[in-house]
């Protein structure tokens, strides 16, 4: 059985952007339904507080943002490579762009009206502005983006990236990269969970041929669990052994110390554990829980805020 599990749901952009990657490396993996908004006590069981979509788990291990599972994915499966050898800065940076200012950008134009009344139009009542005030939670005080300015902005991404594919099949050359998945979510929302609007991407006609050369890597989950079996899993478990990385302690909190973690800007739950790794990439908190166990949460450096309790 394969021990990659995925916690996730069928709409999630960021969750679309790992099924991808997954798809790309030809990697099995077990599929583990989360629900879209809160309450998620089993998702909370594994990573204490942290509850976007979707969460990576292996045994004890859970690793949480899609920036760093790609990295463990890469890890895993060093071929194909997510990074291209002479462009490696340029496709992180660009995926980075991509997980905030493109995404950001398209999912304010996606959940117009339109598109709200398209993706609710089937759920139970009182479900849409549940999701609502749920994700008004997640945002927290962060400004909002008009549809007409996110159209705006929408359409003029479209075209930038439509000419990174003049001359390549892929946004940073001729093979996909870390770039290619960020980028490609948002882009997914539109064009499958509200199609109503996809109107918008027929523009760029480069852009959904390039889309549908994403789409085209094969599907490789293996199986699926329950949010039970997964926690069971996880105490089943021992975390494992942490990498020999050097510290690098940039807050003066030495390991050892309890803190808490969490995202600079959207998912600003916190999660609470022992600090017992920071190295250049990622941040390990140990946490018990009472049905989970002993588990290690990793976290990525860029975008979150670290702090002593």
């Amino acid at each position: 059985m394969a021990d990659l599990i995925l916690h996730h749901y069928k709409s999630s952009p960021f969750a679309e952007k790992i099924r991808r990657v997954l798809a790309f490396k030809q990697l099995a993996w077990q599929s583990v339904n989360v629900p879209p908004i809160a309450p998620k006590p089993d998702v909370e069981a594994l990573t204490g507080g942290y509850r976007k979509t979707p969460i990576l788990q292996i045994g004890a291990d859970i690793y949480c943002d899609t920036a760093l599972i790609c990295d463990v994915l890469e890890h895993r499966q060093p071929t194909p490579s997510l990074s291209p050898a002479s462009h490696k800065g340029l496709a992180r940076v660009l995926a980075q762009w991509a997980d905030t200012t493109l995404f950001t950008t398209a999912m304010a134009y996606n959940f117009q009206p339109q598109g709200r009344a398209q993706m609710f139009g089937k759920t139970p009542p009182g479900f849409a502005q549940a999701f609502a005030d749920d994700r008004a939670k997640m945002v927290g005080s962060a400004p909002r983006i008009r549809v007409s300015d996110a159209t705006t902005a929408y359409k003029s991404y479209l075209r930038r990236l439509a000419t990174m594919l003049e001359d390549q099949p892929f946004l940073v050359g001729h093979a996909a990269c870390l770039a290619d998945f960020a980028a490609y979510a948002p882009l997914w929302f539109t064009r499958v969970n509200v199609s109503s609007l996809a109107g918008i991407l027929e523009a760029t006609p480069s852009v959904l041929v390039w889309m549908d050369r994403l789409a085209a890597f094969a599907q490789g989950e293996a199986g699926r669990l329950t949010s039970a079996d997964a926690i069971a899993v996880a105490a089943a478990t021992t975390p494992q052994a942490l990498a020999d990385e050097v510290f690098q302690d940039d807050h003066g909190i030495p390991l050892g110390s309890q803190v808490s973690i969490h995202a600079e800007s959207f998912g600003l739950e916190a999660t609470q554990g022992e600090l017992v790794a920071a190295t250049r990439m990622h941040t390990t908190l140990r946490r018990v829980d009472a049905r989970a166990g002993t588990v290690h949460v990793h976290f990525p450096r860029i975008g979150y805020v670290l702090r002593a309790i």
